[in-house]
């Protein structure tokens, strides 16, 4: 019987790593968008949002790798993303200032609260070396990581699955502009957990030892 249980494990060490490499969660969604400096020399009211390929729910992360050569000290760069079908009444909002404060806030729009501000540091709020992270489940609510630390953690903003974006920086159409070079290069992905095969395999896994060692202690008994 113990041979039983090593020879099980064993398998499962062995088949796992081979199954992963094969099998990919069919719902994952990617998309890469590079948004050019002059897009952010804009007023907000005047800022077109920009409707995606695909909508991303359930569980979706936004990366930002922010290449913007400022203007001035005072530039701002704002990427919005909209809750799908509500007509931008929902969003949640990320705006990183020019060096060297580099200040960040973080903000979320629902139609139960309103806009709010969930964090702000005006000083080192983001870290131009590293990647701010965005990411989101329908169960674990919203989470932000500005490249250093984590800011927000598990923010309940229900349910959110966004299929459009926005940016803009300007305050007032007379204002100078914001940014003069450079990019701001923009992942969203996305997924369903629950339709990744690989996440059943200990599950699979137990019930086929269960069934095993349920046949073999009836032999045993009948023996």
């Amino acid at each position: 019987m113990k041979y039983l249980f090593a020879i099980v494990l064993l398998t499962g060490f062995f088949i796992t790593p081979a199954f992963a490499q094969d099998v990919k969660n069919p719902s994952v969604i990617i998309d890469l968008i590079e948004i050019p400096a002059e897009k952010f020399n804009t007023v907000l009211r005047d800022t077109p949002i920009i409707p995606l390929d695909d909508i991303h729910g359930i569980s979706w992360q936004v990366t930002i790798d922010n290449n913007l050569i400022y203007a001035h000290p005072n530039g701002d760069a704002v990427l919005r993303i909209y809750n799908q079908d509500l007509s931008g009444t929902e969003f949640v909002e990320v705006g990183m200032g020019a060096s060297p404060d580099n200040k960040l806030w973080v903000s979320v729009k629902t139609q139960r609260e309103g806009y709010i501000i969930v964090f702000r540091d005006l000083d080192r709020g983001w870290y131009p070396e590293a990647k701010l992270i965005i990411s989101y489940t329908d169960r674990a609510g919203l989470t932000v990581n500005n490249g250093g630390r984590i800011v927000v953690t598990n923010l309940d903003i229900g349910v959110f699955a966004f299929d459009s974006y926005s940016v803009h920086g300007m305050e007032g159409s007379t204002d100078p502009p914001v940014v003069n070079s450079g990019s701001m290069i923009v992942e969203f992905l996305s997924g369903d957990p629950a339709k990744n095969v690989i996440a059943l395999y200990p599950f699979v896994l137990a019930v086929a030892l269960f069934v095993i060692l349920g046949a073999l202690l009836l032999t045993k008994k009948r023996s």
